[in-house]
């Protein structure tokens, strides 16, 4: 049988900018040998592939996959699944409940003056943990820059996850737009620190923040726009300036000529601390894999 997808634009309010992402509305009877090598011929950032919920009380269960992989969460798949289902009517209270691999992913929907769904505020699965530091030598050898150009002041480079772990790191307003990733240090930073080492640079100006992502070994040479990096970067910078809540607004993808905007968001709880983020979708393409 033929499988349907949809194709959307996420963190975007016009076609052609933000993240591209694939969703398959009903996979059932894709196997994961097959959505892998999906993910790798539609070779996006991330596809999703969309079944039934094993808990009748959420709206589906989604699994996602980058060209190399599978995630345990990510933040504009999420988003873009939610506001297609959204689309299809299956939002109920104006939220989605999406299982994934990481727990259950809630979207609070957002509506136009029209009544449309324009895309959604998603809350992560898991509340802010955080990992290992890491040298400021292996950030710059990562992103082809210096070690001055990265910036300690308000907490060292660090991995951080609220269901997907990143390495966050600051660095200069100068030096965000001259980052490249470096293949030999990214490798090298696996060797030091694990798989899966996912660099997430930012500069931060008070409540705005210009933001790039650089995952090179698993598929993703730059990200235009990464909601779960996004997320727990809110929580880890409410974790560390104090407060029980924090907003900021990010501009990402800017370098790659597609301009992506999210809003994120964190909030202190008993069970810790929480990370949001939001944006709008647009739709592109529809088609079937046969």
């Amino acid at each position: 049988m033929p499988y349907r997808f949809e194709t959307l634009d996420v963190f975007t309010d016009r076609r052609f900018g933000g993240n591209p992402l694939a969703v398959f509305t009903d996979a059932a009877g894709i196997g994961e040998a097959e959505m892998q090598a999906l993910g790798n011929e539609f070779n996006l950032s991330e596809i999703t592939f969309v079944f039934a919920p094993e808990d009748p009380a959420n709206t589906a269960k989604v699994r996602i996959f980058t060209p190399a992989h599978e995630m345990p969460f990510a933040g504009h798949p999420s988003i873009g699944t939610a506001w297609v289902l959204a689309r299809h009517g299956k939002a109920k209270g104006g939220e989605i409940r999406l299982e994934v691999p990481a727990g259950v992913v809630r979207v609070v929907m957002a509506h136009g003056a029209d009544g449309e769904v324009t895309g959604g505020m998603l809350t992560a699965p898991q509340p802010l943990s955080t990992g290992r530091t890491v040298d400021v030598a292996t950030i710059a050898a990562c992103a082809g820059l210096a070690p001055e150009d990265v910036v300690t002041a308000t907490h060292p480079p660090i991995a951080a996850s609220v269901g997907a772990s990143f390495v966050f790191a600051e660095v200069t307003p100068e030096a965000l737009p001259r980052a490249l990733p470096e293949l030999s240090g990214f490798r090298a930073a696996t060797r030091a620190y694990g798989p899966r080492f996912e660099l997430f640079l930012y500069a931060r100006d008070g409540d705005r923040i210009d933001a790039r992502m650089f995952a090179p070994l698993v598929g993703v040479v730059e990200d235009p726009a990464t909601g779960s990096a996004n997320a727990a970067l809110a929580a880890l910078l409410l974790s560390i300036l104090g407060g029980d809540e924090a907003r900021f607004a990010v501009r990402q993808g800017e370098t790659m000529g597609r301009l992506s905007l999210l809003d994120i968001e964190a909030l202190r709880t008993p069970e810790g601390i929480l990370g949001r983020v939001g944006g709008s979708c647009v739709a592109m393409m529809t088609g079937e894999f046969l």
